[in-house]
């Protein structure tokens, strides 16, 4: 194989390469209550629950250019009974001060307690800005880099 030959497969390649790689800033949650459905409570049984793509929900009233960032978890016991809420968070940061692993706790008169958990790292909680393949697209690309070889060498 000839230089020239050589640097026009990898031109083609990377040129290719472009066409192959797609970025995706999805995020993805669970969205179910507990009052609706039992299985959303704790523990999570997420087998009868489509994870849902936070980028196909609408703005909100209140603030219409602000898109969901985060998954959420809201526990709250009112008046001795557990609520679970799984869904999108438009607002806020994951877990304290950046830590998934702790949730913000709140007590209130009346027998109230809730627990608000944030989060942003992985499917089921969130997907942000991974790069997705397409299969069919590098197959092709393949074939295509392979053609271009043999007919220039």
């Amino acid at each position: 194989m000839t230089s020239t030959t050589f640097k026009v497969v990898c031109v083609t390649s990377v040129i290719l390469l472009f066409f192959v790689v797609k970025e995706s800033n999805s995020i993805k949650c669970w969205d179910c209550r507990s009052d609706i459905d039992p299985k959303c409570s704790d523990p999570f049984e997420n087998k009868s629950f489509a994870i849902t793509d936070c980028n196909t929900l609408g703005n909100l009233d209140t603030y219409p250019n602000v898109r969901p960032t985060l998954c959420r978890k809201i526990r709250q016991k009112v008046h001795g009974v557990w609520k679970y809420v799984r869904s999108c968070a438009y607002l806020g940061e994951p877990g304290i001060q950046g830590d998934e692993r702790f949730c913000l706790m709140r007590t209130g008169t009346y027998n109230i307690f809730m627990e608000y958990c944030t989060c942003n790292t992985k499917d089921g909680c969130n997907t942000s800005s991974q790069m997705f393949v397409s299969h069919k697209l590098l197959i092709s690309s393949i074939f295509v880099v392979l053609f271009l070889y043999k007919k220039l060498s």
